[in-house]
């Protein structure tokens, strides 16, 4: 078996060859699981994603029509689900957490210091927060997708690249458009807090 072309390999897969389908996996999990770790920055997480990646390509064999290189297709379904892990993990991160009904000194020491602000203050700060959400959310996706994976899974540049399969370059134009339409907006925003 690992000596058919990844064609040849994939045909079979497409027909429920499950042999074909492990000389498949053992040709491209390593590529998979770097690309996913590149992204995700764990490897727990990398190493479950790419069995994840795989089945999806056991499931979905039929779908490759063999333009372009079957290792491309299968790194852009990792990429694909490396980018939805991580808007899942940020989802749940931003999720609302419930304060605990103990009072105890144990919970009081691991609960933020709320005293810290004045309330007019950290409603401030919160409804900010959200506009600033807001702004990031109304970015065109290509351009939010580059700006979340530099700001929040804390990438470089040729990282985000290589994640998405794109020249430096292109990276580089949304990330400079991202900011700067967010400044402008978030400009425009504090004009309009300052006059009402």
């Amino acid at each position: 078996m690992h000596d058919l072309s990844d064609s040849q390999l994939m045909s079979r897969i497409a027909r429920g060859d499950s042999d074909a389908f492990d000389a498949l996996a053992a040709r491209y999990e390593k590529a998979v699981t770097l690309r996913l770790h590149d992204i995700v920055r764990d490897s727990d997480s990398a190493r479950d994603l790419a069995q994840e990646v795989l089945l999806r390509v056991w499931t979905h064999a039929d779908q490759w029509d063999g333009r372009g290189s079957l290792k491309g297709w299968i790194l852009r379904i990792a990429t694909n689900t490396a980018l939805n892990h991580l808007r899942t993990v940020r989802r749940r991160r931003e999720a609302p957490l419930e304060s605990p009904m103990a009072d105890d000194d144990e919970t009081s020491d691991r609960m933020a210091d709320a005293s810290a602000l004045r309330p007019e203050e950290a409603v401030e700060m919160a409804e900010r927060s959200r506009l600033f959400r807001r702004l990031v959310d109304d970015l065109p996706a290509d351009k939010r997708e580059v700006l979340r994976l530099v700001y929040e899974s804390e990438m470089e540049i040729q990282e985000v690249a290589e994640a998405l399969g794109l020249p430096e370059g292109t990276v580089k134009s949304r990330l400079h458009y991202a900011r700067k339409r967010l400044a402008r907006e978030w400009t425009n925003l504090e004009r309009e807090w300052e006059e009402s």
